[in-house]
């Protein structure tokens, strides 16, 4: 079986919205997400809620560990006000991030939250990724 090199990380991040919340937290993941589309390095985002259960996936595609710090550096302020309607439930990293990345894994406030990463095997994607970021000045 041939594995092929890829450096792409995949976050999951499932969230618990607070009670009385949910109409802002949608409005703060939707400008999140709006202000990544635009002006962030990653390959995909995606966003679920359950809102039986008052749960959120977030779904998050880097091409690096790289475009992770940069995401992180610009987002802050979206993050943070994602953050303000919700508490993480679990976060899970496929692939290896730099060491850096996990030890970085907090809240904006910096409480950690409960992860697990797992190293990729194998795969391949059919996205097509530019050797320049995508965003939008």
């Amino acid at each position: 079986m041939a594995t092929t090199d890829s450096s792409t990380i995949l976050f999951r991040n499932t969230m618990r919205i607070t009670d009385g919340h949910l109409d802002s937290f949608r409005h703060a993941i939707t400008q999140a997400v709006t202000f990544a589309q635009h002006h962030g390095p990653q390959l995909m985002v995606e966003v679920f809620i359950d809102e039986e259960r008052m749960l959120a996936h977030s779904f998050q595609l880097y091409p690096d560990s790289e475009a992770i710090r940069t995401h992180w550096q610009l987002s802050d302020p979206h993050i943070r006000e994602v953050m303000k309607h919700c508490t993480v439930q679990h976060f899970e990293v496929f692939g290896t991030p730099d060491p850096d990345i996990i030890t970085a894994l907090k809240t904006p406030d910096g409480t950690p939250f409960p992860f697990t990463t797992s190293p990729r095997l194998t795969g391949f994607n059919r996205l097509t990724t530019p050797n320049t970021p995508t965003a939008h000045p």
